[in-house]
């Protein structure tokens, strides 16, 4: 496993995260959800990412990682970097969600208790709340690193003008974010066409894409249209839909996996190296659901393909 710093901090991320937002909470196996973190972490994957309302019910996915921490003697705190966020919908009422200092120090206290622990590494404002003072929330995360509830704070799926604000807020008040989580993937590069990469890099905020898959989009799975089983067809999932899966885009895909498959590689290794590759990158997340899909993206690490990524999915250069 390769680290990398972000640009203004000595702290070292893992070239890959296992995120827990599916597959680590109540509604799953928890022995499957063990197994996975146990063989990230023999493998070189430290850093574990979590939000207060992962898992089903919200709040699970903490509670089992928390759980999976302290029965698990060879996954010391000391040697784990552990993230959790807060600023979605988590409970009733008017303070279950968005930005404001009532909801986020007392999400924080909370999901400290679920996953057992007296700080996390990273605290993240988890969305931009319109409702609530920049200030307010930028204090919030301030306050949380000077009550020693977290050693760092970061900011995620904020609208380009007010990341800006805020990265200017937290430097302000002596606490400058440590990195910036967004969707970024072959398939949607809506943070380097808006300037936002460009921004993090001149700030010296660390990126940590997500979805860098698309939810599936990004497999063999779509290659001949869209199977009966899948999120494409399911049409509660708030992320893919029918009309995602055009004639072109499967037309790309197919050119992408002949590409790969010249290196005896698969589309998923072609786009985990194509954001691996992108500027100001420090760590990718990785979501799985079981033993074979961890090996397929470790096991993507491994094979020489720089000089086979794609700068974006229509594009061959």
């Amino acid at each position: 496993m390769r680290y990398t710093r972000p640009a203004q901090s000595g702290l070292l991320f893992p070239e890959v995260s296992l995120g827990l937002w599916q597959h680590f909470g109540q509604e799953s196996d928890y022995e499957n959800a063990r197994h996975l973190v146990e063989k990230a972490f023999s493998a070189g994957i430290t850093h574990f990412d979590l939000a207060n309302n992962y898992g089903d019910p919200p709040g699970s996915a903490e509670e089992n990682f928390g759980r999976i921490l302290k029965e698990d003697n060879a996954l010391e705190r000391k040697k784990i970097l552990i993230s959790t966020k807060a600023g979605f919908r988590m409970w009733d009422g008017p303070y279950g969600d968005g930005g404001s200092r009532k909801h986020l120090l007392t999400s924080l206290d909370e999901s400290l208790a679920r996953l057992g622990v007296d700080h996390v590494d990273i605290f993240y404002s988890h969305r931009y709340d319109p409702d609530t003072p920049l200030e307010e929330t930028m204090r919030a995360l301030a306050d949380a690193v000077r009550l020693g509830k977290a050693l760092h704070v970061g900011l995620s799926n904020y609208p380009k003008d007010k990341l800006a604000e805020a990265i200017r807020i937290l430097k302000d008040l002596d606490c400058p974010p440590l990195v910036y989580q967004g969707h970024y993937s072959l398939l949607d590069q809506g943070v380097k066409e808006d300037g936002t990469l460009a921004l993090l890099a001149e700030e010296g905020v660390g990126f940590v894409p997500y979805a860098v898959f698309n939810h599936g989009l990004l497999t063999t799975k779509y290659l001949e249209g869209i199977p009966a089983v899948s999120r494409a067809a399911d049409k509660s999932h708030p992320f893919i839909k029918e009309a995602d899966v055009t004639d072109s885009l499967r037309e790309q895909l197919r050119r992408l996996d002949a590409r790969a498959q010249e290196r005896n590689a698969r589309i998923t290794h072609l786009a985990l190296r194509h954001v691996l590759r992108t500027e100001n990158v420090v760590t990718t997340l990785l979501g799985v659901r079981d033993e074979a899909q961890l090996d397929d993206h470790l096991e993507g690490l491994t094979k020489d393909l720089d000089d086979m990524v794609p700068k974006s999915l229509d594009k061959d250069e």
